[in-house]
């Protein structure tokens, strides 16, 4: 998609806050932060917008966004389940972590409904994997045993909080193996998808993008109707039904072109900056008149 943003429909208030989910929307294929969209990142700032990374990333996935963020520091990881602070070393500042009883029943209903699935385990210390899981990013440190061992309190991890579960099946195409999912474990956790590939994050019940953001908003009398949210993935649905504004990348997933209000063009093309240009020119204007 090259055209320019389809605006929501209604006028767009002036927003307190920009939400942006990472990889496919704020970021380029090659990971790349681009110099358009620091230039506007860095100018949202500048102007009183607060913006909040909104990622599905683990906190130490965070470094190629780290020297971007600005003002407040925060940022939102593994879908919701943990609130980081970027100026102090990804320090964690909010935890909502999945129960380890919970996990070990989507585990169960999971190993039942499909068959061949194998799983990851994303602790606030690191992750760790059964064999049979892909080799997505394996970290040295992590440990490799059944889903059920990983989820004991007493092995290594001494019970650190639990922030997602991953499942990953190769034989089920993801959307499908998303809805069998929450069929079969819906009951016991939220679960979402970012991958193209059949891997599904599962948090804790109602953690969300969306909820951990709404949050952080009441905690600074930010409501719904002053946020812009980015997102092109199914784990940004949530998100953007939220924000009063919402744009689905070109890029995006069918499901993310229904929930959000607007559509701008692909992360390859930068359209979080072109949006962010667009707002910051209308707010001179309106200071000008």
């Amino acid at each position: 998609m090259t055209s320019a943003p389809q605006r929501p429909d209604g006028p767009t208030p002036t927003p307190r806050l920009i939400a942006t989910d990472l990889d496919g929307t704020l970021l380029r294929d090659d990971k790349s932060v681009s110099p358009r969209t620091v230039a506007a990142l860095a100018a949202a700032e500048e102007a009183g917008i607060e913006v909040f990374f909104v990622t599905g990333r683990p906190a130490r996935w965070m470094d190629v966004v780290s020297d971007h963020v600005h003002g407040h520091g925060l940022a939102i990881c593994a879908n919701g389940a943990a609130v980081v602070d970027l100026h102090a070393g990804r320090e964690f500042v909010q935890v909502r972590s999945l129960p380890r009883a919970a996990a070990l029943a989507v585990v169960d209903a999971l190993r039942i409904a499909a068959p061949g699935t194998s799983f990851a385990v994303e602790l606030t210390t690191g992750i760790n994997y059964e064999p049979a899981y892909p080799p997505f990013f394996k970290d040295p440190a992590a440990r490799i045993a059944t889903a059920e061992e990983l989820l004991r309190e007493d092995t290594n991890g001494g019970g650190a909080p639990v922030l997602k579960l991953l499942a990953h099946h190769s034989e089920i195409a993801p959307d499908e193996f998303l809805t069998l999912a929450r069929s079969a474990a819906g009951a016991y956790a939220s679960i979402t998808r970012s991958s193209p590939t059949a891997l599904l994050e599962i948090s804790g019940h109602g953690v969300s993008k969306a909820s951990t953001l709404a949050l952080c908003c009441a905690e600074r009398g930010i409501s719904p109707a002053e946020v812009v949210a980015f997102g092109d993935m199914p784990n940004d649905v949530e998100m953007l039904s939220w924000a009063g504004t919402s744009y689905a990348m070109g890029n995006a997933h069918p499901d993310v072109i229904a929930a959000a209000s607007g559509r701008t063009v692909a992360n390859n093309e930068d359209g979080v900056a072109l949006v962010i240009e667009r707002i910051l020119a209308e707010l001179i204007a309106q200071q000008q008149a």
